[in-house]
């Protein structure tokens, strides 16, 4: 499945998660995708990414951001380098995990109405 097709069952699945499971991690989200090797990663970023360029152009906040990873809780750099080339976060990275904090609690916000009982 590539980015672009998978990009809208991702958005189905992060707006309906129940606040309690977020953030979610990237291999989570691939075993709740039910996507299997290889690159099931790349896959989830690249959609994750393209989510990323939808919700920049329609002024929401970025639905990528309750995604992070396992290691430290974080997104991966890639979304950190989108965030910027997007306008959207600050180009010094020492203001990137403040930045996703805000954008997280935003994302979460934005999608309580989308996920009643959550």
């Amino acid at each position: 499945m590539t980015a672009l097709l998978l990009a809208a069952p991702v958005r189905r699945l992060l707006e309906a998660a129940p606040s309690s499971a977020l953030p979610m991690t990237y291999r989570q989200l691939a075993e709740a995708l039910g996507l299997t090797p290889p690159r099931t990663i790349q896959r989830v970023t690249q959609a994750l990414e393209a989510l990323m360029r939808e919700d920049a152009e329609r002024g929401r906040p970025f639905v990528a951001a309750l995604v992070v990873s396992q290691r430290d809780g974080l997104p991966a750099p890639g979304f950190f380098e989108l965030a910027v080339q997007l306008g959207r976060f600050p180009a010094d990275p020492a203001r990137h995990a403040e930045a996703h904090r805000e954008e997280f609690q935003r994302a979460l916000a934005e999608r309580l109405p989308a996920a009643p009982g959550s």
